[in-house]
């Protein structure tokens, strides 16, 4: 019963004044009372922690809790793609020629996603990979490659779920939710880091400061559970044999190669 009722608060929330009160809940200090059973619930790996569950005095700290250095390693593979979040891998795919792709049978738009048709027309006939992020994972973002940010925007203002149930009756939600947008020019080509928000109050922050990333570094954090899109060029992204969805992953794991300009990995 009481996991229905973190389900129904967390996950499932997406009006705007209930989303506030639960964000302003979730900062308060009254909140610290709820963070041993929401740590039980969802089978937080307290073990992985930098902190003990003591040390978080709200809720909205334990969301956003940094990990002991060595829990994660990064594959240090020069042409590697690791995954920037601790996730499950929903959906991965083809963008067709008309700027779409398909997750959980719906069709969505990357040039609506990315909110501008030059910037789309990149990554035609590329590949999306989708990551979903829930409530018991660790909501920080890490690069996935190594390169050059080109631009960084937001688009949108409302968001709603994106768990499986959002993503299969929701109206277009990674197209039209609230995100942040990261384009990375790489060695082989660039890849966009579309980081999607999961409720009304859009907590998205952004804690890397210049315009080069490395693989493994933290970009920004999520105050809830979410999702990231990855979209990459035409030709130069080949997924690793082991990925099939759904599939747990975690910040660092391999999920594939960059694909060098002669057509080799």
């Amino acid at each position: 019963m009481l996991k229905q009722v973190y389900r129904l608060m967390i996950e499932l929330t997406n009006g705007k004044w209930t989303s506030v009160i639960l964000q302003r809940f979730a900062r308060s200090r009254i909140s610290r009372f709820v963070v041993p059973s929401f740590a039980k619930i969802y089978e937080i790996n307290q073990d992985e922690m930098e902190k003990t569950l003591h040390e978080y005095p709200t809720l909205h700290d334990l969301f956003i809790r940094t990990l002991k250095k060595e829990v994660r390693i990064v594959d240090k593979n020069n042409d590697s793609v690791v995954s920037p979040v601790d996730a499950v891998i929903e959906d991965v795919g083809s963008i067709n020629q008309t700027s779409e792709m398909v997750v959980k049978g719906k069709s969505y738009s990357i040039q609506e996603m990315l909110g501008n048709q030059e910037t789309a027309t990149r990554y035609l006939n590329g590949t999306y990979m989708v990551l979903y992020l829930s409530p018991s994972h660790y909501h920080r973002i890490h690069s996935p490659i190594t390169g050059t940010i080109v631009k960084q925007w937001t688009l949108g203002s409302k968001s709603y779920p994106v768990n499986k149930m959002g993503l299969k009756y929701g109206v277009r939600t990674l197209a039209k939710n609230y995100r942040m947008i990261t384009e990375v020019n790489t060695a082989s080509g660039h890849i966009a880091i579309v980081k999607v928000g999961a409720m009304f109050v859009n907590s998205i922050e952004k804690t890397h400061k210049g315009m080069t990333l490395q693989k493994g570094e933290e970009m920004a954090y999520f105050s809830f559970g979410s999702t990231i899109v990855l979209l990459f060029e035409k030709g130069i992204f080949q997924l690793d044999p082991s990925i099939h969805t759904p599939k747990d992953i975690r910040i660092g794991e391999k999920i594939g190669v960059m694909v060098k300009e002669n057509g080799g990995a």
